[in-house]
């Protein structure tokens, strides 16, 4: 207040020496006409200080304050002191903002943002991926009208997203998206979604493999129930009694197997890796004694070649990879009708980097599989055709054993097939370096 008190009374000195200098030129008139220059020259000077910071605010920047008179000094500095802060805050704002894209870019799930209307915002790639958006033109445009997902429309408008809505990607119907709404800010949304597939397939794999588990233990049960009430209720000849015995050993094996191949399969899961820190095993031995068992399974009914190179080894479980080898070879005895052929061979090869390895080769011509059963085979349970398994006497848990049993020994496991003309299994086995295997090779295995 003192500031403008002072600058009042230096404007009156101006105008009063202004008119004092006209009074001693022109008299009463010349007072008059002094004070008015004074004023309009006082008046241009404030014009022009005017237009100046009009001009700096108009292209603004902080660094170039214009030049003016004193009198708009104060209002310049507090402008730049006002105009500063503000810069400073929105560079902030700006960074935070380019942080929180940068963070959200990372983020394996996707994130888009939405206005008060639903409209889109922004989103990440991820986000582009799993909803089919293009951030370049979906901009603005209605999230409702894009993904175009009845189950996403009504969970939208129910506005109860405390649950995520899980769904099929737009592009892909084999992905499985979690999909999430959160409200933030001024009736903003934030739309978070996660591939889910691998997750569901999981759940998917463990309802089918209680389902199957009680109901193959559920009919063994059933039998020898049935078996133990005629036993306790009727009278029965030796000869009946000696058959309905043998019968319920068959649906006790049967049960027995299956609990030993769930406590392999469990124990292959939770074991860490046998490659090269586990035992010399002499792949050639294992190899020739599956050979021999599958001329004994088929007792003449199949033409069986086996064709071994000598001297292979390699590193792991002796036990587990005779498994393996041993379930390929009896599903081509059981599944191959009778005069069909069956060859057995191990050959050393290099595998696609050029790795020496042992390659475990079952052809035969049995009933083969159609394409679209061959990726779940060597999952717990999964039978093409259950009632000819049973027939066979599988459990349905081979394949899943050979599976974590190549895994465990950094194999790989390949299976070819066609109804009607029969199926191709290949086993690849790392070799063991060439004088690696000093111990003693182990060639007698029994079954996992």
């Amino acid at each position: 207040m003192t500031f403008i008190f002072f600058r009042l009374i230096l404007l009156a000195m101006v105008l009063g020496a202004a008119a004092i200098v006209g009074q001693m030129v022109a008299g009463p008139k010349g007072a008059v006409a002094g004070s008015i220059l004074a004023s309009l020259l006082v008046y241009a000077l404030h014009v022009r200080s005017g237009l100046r910071i009009i001009a700096w605010l108009d292209d603004f920047k902080v660094e170039n304050v214009p030049e003016v008179s004193s009198w708009w000094d104060d209002l310049a500095a507090k402008l730049f002191r006002y105009l500063r802060l503000h810069q400073r805050q929105q560079q902030a704002l700006t960074n935070a903002l380019v942080s929180f894209r940068t963070a959200a870019q990372a983020l394996p799930d996707g994130v888009v943002t939405l206005d008060s209307e639903g409209h889109i915002s922004w989103c990440n790639d991820t986000a582009q991926d799993h909803l089919g958006l293009k951030l370049g033109s979906d901009i603005g445009q209605p999230l409702i009208n894009l993904v175009r997902n009845p189950n996403f429309s009504k969970y939208i408008r129910s506005r109860s997203w405390e649950q995520p809505l899980i769904m099929t990607a737009p592009r892909s119907r084999s992905k499985v998206l979690s999909v999430q709404l959160v409200s933030y800010g001024d009736q903003q949304m934030l739309v978070l979604s996660r591939d889910v597939t691998q997750v569901e397939k999981l759940e998917r794999m463990r309802r089918d493999f209680i389902a199957n588990v009680s109901h193959e233990l559920k009919t063994p049960l059933t039998v020898l129930s049935g078996f133990l009430e005629t036993f306790r209720d009727l009278p029965l000849s030796k000869e009946q009694q000696t058959e309905y015995l043998n019968l319920m050993y068959t649906q006790a094996n049967r049960m027995q197997n299956l609990v030993e191949d769930l406590l392999a399969l469990s124990a292959l899961e939770s074991s860490p890796n046998a490659g090269e820190g586990g035992e010399p095993v002499d792949l050639s031995g294992i190899a020739q004694k599956t050979g021999d068992e599958a001329q004994q399974l088929s007792a003449g009914k199949h033409d069986i070649s086996v064709d071994v190179d000598k001297g292979l080894m390699g590193f792991g479980n002796s036990a587990e990879i005779f498994s393996a080898f041993s379930n390929i070879v009896t599903n081509a005895v059981r599944y191959t009708p009778a005069h069909g052929k069956i060859s057995i061979s191990l050959r050393k090869t290099e595998n696609e980097i050029g790795k020496p390895c042992a390659t475990f080769v079952v052809k035969d011509t049995g009933i083969g599989v159609s394409a679209e059963h061959i990726p779940r085979l060597t999952e717990r349970f999964y039978r093409v055709d259950r009632s000819r398994s049973r027939e066979s006497g599988g459990t349905g848990l081979g394949l899943a054993i050979v599976k974590h049993v190549v895994q465990r020994h950094d194999g790989e496991l390949d299976i070819q097939s066609r109804p009607n003309a029969g199926s191709t299994f290949t086993i690849l086995l790392p070799l063991a370096k060439a004088g690696a295997a000093s111990k003693p090779a182990v060639s007698e295995a029994t079954t996992v």
